[in-house]
C-alpha cells in the first residue's frame, strides 16, 4: 500500500501542489494526504540529540521526541478522511528543506486490516521525484510501534513529501501519533558525535601527588603515554598476509583486532566430507596473537546455500544434522578460547538454508551447542542491510529484533549482534536510529565487515568511510568496528582497500590513519598545581605513567575502563628532600576509582609511591 493515486486539494495553509508534484505521486492505491505546512527549518538551537528509542510495542504511544520538532503542531491531529477506496494514510508536506541539513525522523505506528506488517517512511522530492525510505517499523493492529530514521537531501527541495507506505495488501489504515522531524546542522551532527566520545570512550583522571604526610606536593611533572587502546578496531585479513612482512608491520602498526575473511568458512576448512585442514587457519591465527590483537571467528555456518560446502548441500536428515554437529565440534574443540567472537549464524535474516532442511529449531541448537563448547566466547548473529539502507524489509532493524525474541523463545541466551556494514552511500542519520533501536536490547554491537562500495571512485569511497566510522566510534551501543579490507595475492580487496601494493595508504587508509590519530590520546605532560594535582582526560586504554619530583621518577602503568567517575591515582613522596635514595620497581598499577573513594595501598621503600585502588 502506498501514497498516491491522486492528491486532495491542498488546505488554505499551503500552496496548491504543481501537476508534476501530483504526477509524481501516482503509484498503485491510494492513500490520503495530512498536509502540513512547515516553515524553513532553521539550526535546531542547541537541541541536543536524543538517543531515546523503543522496540517493543505499547497500548499507548510516547510523547514525541523534541516535542515534535518542525512537525510539533500536526501531532494535534488525531482523524483523518476517508478515500473513495477506502484507505486511509497520514503524509506531511514539506517546504525549503536543505541539503545541508540532517533531519532525524520518528513516530508511533499503529496499522488496521492485518495483525502486522512492515511499514516504511519515505521522503519524495516533488522537483525531480526521487524519494528515498528514511524509517521503517514492524507495525501491528493493536498496539503502537516506533519508526526512527532519519535523512539527508542530494540537493534542497521546495517541497518535498514525508509519507508512509507498507507493502501488505490487506492493510487499510496507518495511523502515526506522536511524529517528530528535528533539522540538526552539520556541525552541531558533529559535536553530538564528539560530546558522546568524550562520554564513553575517554575518561577523565586526577593524579595526586602527596608527601608521607599527605602534605600536597606542587611542581612535580606528570608524563602519560598511551600504551594500548581499549576500543577494538581492525581488519579482516586473509592467507596473503602470511610470510609477507611489508604487510604485517603494516597491519600491526594499526589494528588491535582481526576476522579471518574466508579461511575459517566451513568450505575453507572442509572442502570434501572428513577432509578437514586447518593449516592457513591455524597460522592466521598465530599471526593474531602474537601481535596481541583479539580475533573474531567468522563464522561456524553460513546460511547463504551459495557459500555452503557443495558435499553439505546434498545430505539431508540425519546425515546433515551429523555433518552441523562435526562442524560446530570440530571447529570449536579446536579454538576453544581462542577467539572472542562466533558468527554462529551468518545472514539467516536474508536465508534459511539449515533451518529449511533441519526445522526450524536448528539454529537453536547451533547456538546452545555453540555455547557448551566454547563457553568463553561470545555468539553472534550476523548479517547485511540492517544499517546500510532502509528498503530491505528482511534485516530491518526490527526484523532482527523479532528474530532475536525468537531464538530466546526458544531457549538461546543471546550475547552479540553483528551488522556487516557493506555500505553505498551511507545514510548516516538513518544509520544512527537503527543504532539507537538495536542498542535498547543492551548487546554489544560490531560493526563486522565495514566497506564502501567500489563503484565510488576511491576519494569518495573515503569520504563516506570516515562518515560511517565515525558515526560507529561514537555510538554509546558500538563495542567495535573492524573493516572488510583485507588484500588479496592480487592486491585488491572485495569493494575497498586500505593500502597498494607497496603498502602505501590508498585515500581511505589515510582517513583509517587520521581517525586513528584522533582516537589515541597524545602524549600528555604538566606539573601538579597548588592542590597537588593534575588532571586531564584520555581515551580509555592502557597507559604509561611517570611523575618526577626532586629528580626522582615514579613509573608505572595504568588501566582506563569505562567509568562515570573520575580515576584517581595517588602518589606518595617518602623520604627526606634532598636525600638520595632508591625507587622500587612499580611494573604495573591498576587504579579505578569508586563514588566511596579510593582505598590505598601502601608500597615498601622509600622514594616516590604509587598508591593504588584495591577494587579494579
Amino acid at each position: 500500500m502506498e501514497i498516491g493515486k491522486k492528491l486532495k486539494e491542498t488546505t488554505s495553509l499551503s500552496p496548491p501542489l504543481l501537476p508534476a508534484a501530483r504526477k509524481a505521486l501516482v503509484v498503485p492505491l491510494l492513500l490520503l494526504l495530512l498536509i502540513v505546512s512547515v516553515a524553513p527549518p532553521t539550526a535546531s538551537d542547541g537541541v541536543r540529540y536524543d538517543y531515546r528509542a523503543y522496540t517493543e510495542c505499547k497500548s499507548h504511544p510516547e510523547p514525541a521526541l523534541y516535542n515534535g520538532g518542525i512537525l510539533r503542531w500536526a501531532n494535534k491531529v488525531t482523524d483523518f478522511r476517508k478515500e473513495d477506496d477506502g484507505n486511509y494514510s497520514p503524509a506531511f508536506v514539506l517546504y525549503n528543506m536543505s541539503a545541508a541539513t540532517v533531519y532525524s525522523f520518528s513516530c508511533w505506528v499503529k496499522i488496521d486490516g492485518t495483525s502486522t506488517a512492515h511499514v516504511k517512511a519515505k521522503i519524495l522530492t516533488l522537483a525531480n521525484a526521487a524519494s528515498q525510505c528514511l524509517g521503517t517499523a514492524l507495525v501491528r493492529n493493536d498496539c503502537w510501534s516506533f519508526l526512527k530514521g532519519g535523512f539527508t537531501l542530494n540537493s534542497a527541495s521546495e517541497t518535498s513529501v514525508l509519507y508512509f507506505q507498507t507493502a501488505s495488501p490487506n492493510a487499510s489504515t496507518i495511523s502515526i501519533r506522536s511524529a517528530s522531524l528535528q533539522p540538526f546542522s552539520p556541525e552541531e551532527w558533529n559535536q553530538h558525535r564528539e560530546d558522546r566520545i568524550q562520554l564513553n570512550r575517554k575518561r577523565f583522571v586526577n593524579v595526586h601527588v602527596a608527601d608521607s604526610n599527605g602534605n600536597r606536593l606542587v611542581g612535580a611533572k606528570v608524563t602519560v603515554h598511551q600504551i594500548t587502546r581499549d576500543f577494538p578496531f581492525g581488519s579482516a585479513i586473509s592467507r596473503t598476509i602470511l610470510g609477507n612482512k611489508p604487510y604485517q608491520e603494516w597491519f600491526n602498526k594499526r589494528f588491535n583486532a582481526a576476522v579471518f575473511e574466508n579461511e575459517l568458512k566451513w568450505y575453507a576448512t572442509e572442502p570434501y566430507p572428513g577432509k578437514e585442514d586447518y593449516t592457513v587457519a591455524d597460522q592466521l591465527l598465530q599471526f593474531v596473537q602474537a601481535n596481541d590483537a583479539v580475533v573474531r571467528g567468522h563464522n561456524i555456518f553460513w546460511e547463504d546455500p551459495k557459500y555452503t560446502p557443495a558435499w553439505v548441500k546434498n545430505l539431508t536428515g540425519s546425515q546433515l544434522h551429523a555433518a552441523v554437529s562435526g562442524r560446530i565440534e570440530s571447529l570449536l574443540s579446536r579454538y576453544k578460547g581462542d577467539f572472542v567472537h562466533w558468527d554462529v549464524s551468518n545472514e539467516m535474516l536474508h536465508f534459511d538454508f539449515y533451518e529449511n532442511r533441519l526445522g526450524s529449531n536448528a539454529t537453536v541448537e547451533f547456538f546452545n551447542t555453540a555455547k557448551r563448547a566454547d563457553p568463553l566466547a561470545t555468539l553472534f548473529l550476523n548479517d547485511f542491510n540492517v544499517i546500510e539502507v532502509c528498503d530491505d524489509l528482511s534485516s530491518s532493524a526490527d526484523s532482527y529484533v523479532s528474530r532475536l525474541r525468537q531464538l530466546a523463545d526458544g531457549g538461546v541466551t543471546f550475547e552479540g549482534i553483528g551488522l556487516e556494514g557493506h555500505f553505498s552511500k551511507p545514510n548516516i542519520p538513518y544509520v544512527r536510529a537503527v543504532l539507537d533501536k538495536l542498542g535498547t536490547l543492551r548487546l554489544p554491537i560490531w560493526l563486522t565487515e565495514i566497506d564502501i562500495s567500489s563503484s565510488f571512485d576511491p576519494k569518495t569511497q573515503a569520504a563516506y568511510l570516515e562518515e560511517v566510522l565515525r558515526e560507529g566510534f561514537a555510538h554509546p551501543s558500538v563495542d567495535g568496528i573492524m573493516l572488510w579490507t583485507a588484500m588479496d595475492a592480487n592486491a585488491s580487496c572485495y569493494q575497498m582497500c586500505l593500502t597498494n601494493q607497496n603498502f602505501s595508504n590508498l585515500p581511505a587508509g589515510d582517513v583509517v590513519d587520521k581517525l586513528l590519530g584522533e582516537w589515541q590520546s597524545k602524549e600528555t605532560l604538566g606539573t601538579t598545581n597548588d592542590r597537588g594535582s593534575f588532571n586531564f582526560s584520555a581515551f580509555l586504554g592502557e597507559y604509561k605513567l611517570s611523575v618526577t619530583y626532586h629528580n626522582l621518577t615514579a613509573e608505572g602503568t595504568f588501566s582506563l575502563a569505562h567509568s562515570d567517575d573520575t580515576k584517581h591515582i595517588n602518589i606518595r613522596y617518602n623520604g627526606s628532600l634532598g636525600s638520595p635514595f632508591s625507587l622500587n620497581p612499580l611494573p604495573h598499577l591498576v587504579s579505578y576509582s569508586t563514588r566511596m573513594g579510593p582505598q590505598h595501598m601502601a608500597l615498601p621503600g622509600p622514594g616516590l609511591q604509587m598508591v593504588r585502588n584495591t577494587k579494579a
